[in-house]
């Protein structure tokens, strides 16, 4: 069964790791599929392509969601070339770890700027369609250390967290135009960056999980499917933890 058989989605960060992975399922259930890319061109071509040989529509965007400007024109031409947007999922993050003492005042900007002023600039782009249609999915990616912390991410827990707090507060704004905010707080997710890491340490990692392993992209897909979809049509304000039990 597709749960997004024509819906219009948006994806920021859409070209590798977990938006890829998003892209690709939402694809296989129906959805027409827009996303955002940063720098890598190429692989973003590539898998627009390879959603379009699935049978929906698929378009890459060249777009910083840290900008407002870049916010507000990604929404524009969107809207321009699929006619509508039913769901978004703000996805894009980046890290600059390091201990508090040594992190520098340009690397706490940076990763507030893209981390959550990014969700502030593509819910304020979007929601205007939304209330129009008086219909809509917010899906915002937040992180199980935005819940619980970690040593050296004071940046990005600040910034994670900081998701949770707008996402809550826009569930209750909107949500009276049957515009629904939801937050997924994913825990340790293999990607082609954990790929990178030494063995021993992402085994050690593994087995710190109760349900003893990584999580795949695939993983948060599902999730950002059914919270995309009429399934979750009541669903407003949560939190979804995807963390093999990492926060219990």
């Amino acid at each position: 069964m597709k749960l997004l058989e024509g819906k219009n989605a948006i994806i920021t960060g859409g070209s590798r790791g977990i938006g890829k992975g998003i892209a690709q399922v939402f694809a296989e259930h129906g959805a027409n599929v827009a996303f955002t890319y940063n720098s890598s061109a190429e692989s973003a071509n590539e898998l627009a392509k390879e959603l379009s040989g699935i049978g929906v529509k698929a378009k890459a965007y060249k777009s910083n969601a840290a900008s407002f400007s870049e916010a507000e024109q990604l929404v524009k031409d969107v809207v321009e070339d699929f006619g509508s947007i039913d769901i978004v999922v703000n996805n894009a993050g980046i890290t600059k770890d390091n201990l508090l003492m040594r992190m520098s005042e340009e690397d706490f900007d940076k990763v507030i700027e893209v981390n959550l002023k990014s969700i502030f600039n593509m819910t304020k782009a979007v929601q205007r369609t939304m209330l129009k249609q008086r219909k809509g999915s917010i899906i915002n990616m937040s992180s199980v250390v935005g819940v619980k912390g970690n040593a050296g991410q004071a940046n990005y827990a600040a910034s994670k967290a900081g998701i949770i707090g707008f996402s809550k507060s826009m569930a209750l704004e909107l949500g009276s135009r049957n515009i629904r905010t939801n937050v997924i707080a994913p825990g340790f997710i293999e990607t082609e960056m954990t790929g990178k890491l030494d063995e021993k340490t992402v085994e050690g990692w593994r087995q710190a999980i109760p349900l003893k392993r990584g999580g795949t992209p695939e993983d948060i897909a599902n999730a950002c499917v059914f919270l995309g979809s009429d399934m979750s049509d009541y669903i407003t304000g949560q939190v979804l933890h995807i963390d093999g039990g990492m926060y219990t």
